[in-house]
Parts: structure tokens; sequence; C-alpha cells
């Protein structure tokens, strides 16, 4: 195993990757700075989502009630019911889909409205996490960089393009110490014990699981898996510098394995998709690594 292929290629592309990735059914493991804080980004909807299943397995909600959803939320986003013009209806475990499967700001600040950051806190606490927390939503993450900056900010890293290094490292919401945070290693246990239905009772467990396999987004963990016979569940996080993704991937003959991998540039560009490669890259390194 060479884990400087990996962190080569980081270098080359102007970034700083920590990684982790573990056999779900054995002991085999790849770490690369998998114990160090990192920023989170949308990846923080993970745990969000698992409380929002344990509520509802629990009896303390039903996912199917129906939310109706007015334009105009105060939460940006580049995509999803921030864009919507009209009214909309839908249940919880319909913004749980949105939140998870394109990573909704808006569905995400809803159900964290409805769930209670404390709860989340506590569940976390309860499986023995230390690093990774939730001190906030979408909009209050968001509303930081605006503040940092002076000006108004509605998640969207072009604004950025022109900040330097220095300037963009002053921004709270890329400083794991203010904001939603976690570490490699934590994101691939949480993603075992869901996987294990060991999270929670096995249907909330199951619903995660299937949230996670509805997302849309293939220029990232999917990309370093080009056979159709792999599945791959997972969750992106993305904020100026910072490009994410979790999940896990499921081999035709039973091999499962978690991977959260985590990069942070010196600089803002958006499209930059080279990037994004590398996160599929990164994880199916070490995936192949870990197996037989």
């Amino acid at each position: 195993m060479r884990t400087t292929e990996i962190t080569d290629r980081a270098a080359a592309l102007g970034v700083r990757v920590r990684l982790h990735a573990a056999d779900l059914d054995g002991p085999g493991r790849v770490a690369i700075g998998a114990a160090e804080p990192v920023v989170t980004a949308s990846v923080f909807k993970v745990p969000v989502a698992l409380e929002l299943a344990r509520q509802a397995a629990a009896g303390e909600l039903d996912l199917a009630e129906p939310i109706t959803v007015a334009p105009g939320h105060p939460t940006p986003s580049p995509y999803g019911l921030a864009t919507f013009r009209h009214e909309v209806t839908m249940s919880w475990h319909d913004l749980a889909v949105l939140m998870i499967g394109i990573s909704d700001n808006v569905a995400t600040d809803l159900i964290l409205a409805r769930i209670g950051r404390d709860a989340v806190a506590k569940l976390l606490r309860h499986l023995g996490f230390e690093h990774t927390v939730v001190p906030q939503d979408c909009g209050e993450l968001l509303r930081t960089i605006g503040t940092d900056l002076g000006a108004d900010y509605a998640d969207g890293e072009r604004q950025l393009t022109a900040l330097s290094p220095a300037q963009l490292a002053s921004l709270r919401a890329l400083q794991p110490e203010h904001t939603c945070r976690t570490t490699a290693e934590e994101m691939t246990r949480l993603l075992g014990l869901v996987w294990r239905d060991e999270a929670a009772p096995p249907a909330a467990c199951a619903d995660v699981r299937r949230w996670m396999g509805l997302q849309v987004w293939p220029h990232r963990l999917r990309s370093g898996f080009a056979d159709d016979r792999i599945r791959i569940s997972g969750k992106t996080g993305t904020l100026p510098t910072v490009r994410n993704e979790v999940g896990v991937v499921e081999y035709p003959d039973g091999g499962r394995y978690a991977v959260a991998v985590f990069t942070e540039a010196a600089d803002a560009r958006g499209q930059v998709p080279e990037r994004d490669r590398f996160l599929g890259f990164a994880a199916a390194r070490a995936v192949g690594w870990l197996r037989p």
C-alpha cells in the first residue's frame, strides 16, 4: 500500500487530503490524516438524516406528514427548494430525499428545525463520537461567510474566486473549530454503524441507506468506480476551497467499504473538475487496497 500515490496526486492538484476507508466486515483500514478535524460542509446532513429517521422509527414524528414550503425561504441554495417560485407541499420523507439526494439547503434547515440540533448532538454523543458536531444549520453557516466578507453571500463560489488564500483562511466557515466538523475516521465509523443497523433501529438505518443511495452526483466518489454493478451510496460536501464526499461502496461479491475523503484547496475556484474526480480516484485506490 502506497498512500503517497494519493497524497502526491492531491499535491499536484493543489489540494490537501484527509481520508479514511474501512472494510465494514473486517479489520482493514486505510488512513491519511484521518484523525484531524475537518470542515464537513454538507456532509453534516448525514447525521441529521439519521436523527430524522431515528425519531420516525421511535414514533416521535411521521415521515409521511405533509409540510407546506412557501417560496422565499431565507436559506440560499443554487438548486432545490430555494429556486422554486411557487408553494409546494411534500412530506418529511420527501424533504430528506432532497436533503441527501441533491443536498438541498432549505430542506435541511426545515428538517433540522423540526428534529432539533440538540437531538442530533445527543445522538452523536450516544454513539461515541467526540469530534463530529453540528452547531449550525445551512443558513447560519452561509451567513457567517457574508458577515466575514462584509457582503451578501448566496452560496456561490464565483463570488470568492478573487480572494487571497489569507482572506479565505479567515472565513469561519472554513475553520473546523468554528463550524460543522468531523474527522474522516468518525465518518466511516458512522457509516459502518448505519450499514450494520447499529446506529439506530434497523428501519431508521434502512431509511438513511436508501436516501444516500439516491444521491444524484456522479462526479466525485462515483467517478472512481466504472463498473455499474458496484453500488455507491454517498453524500457530498462543498464550500469555497472544500470538496468532500463520504459514502459506502458495495461490490457484487458482498464486499462493503466505507470511505470518507475530505479535501481543502488554496483557492476557491469552482470549476476544477479534476479536483472533483480526485475524490473518486482516492476512494478507488483506498478501497482497492482493502479488497482481497
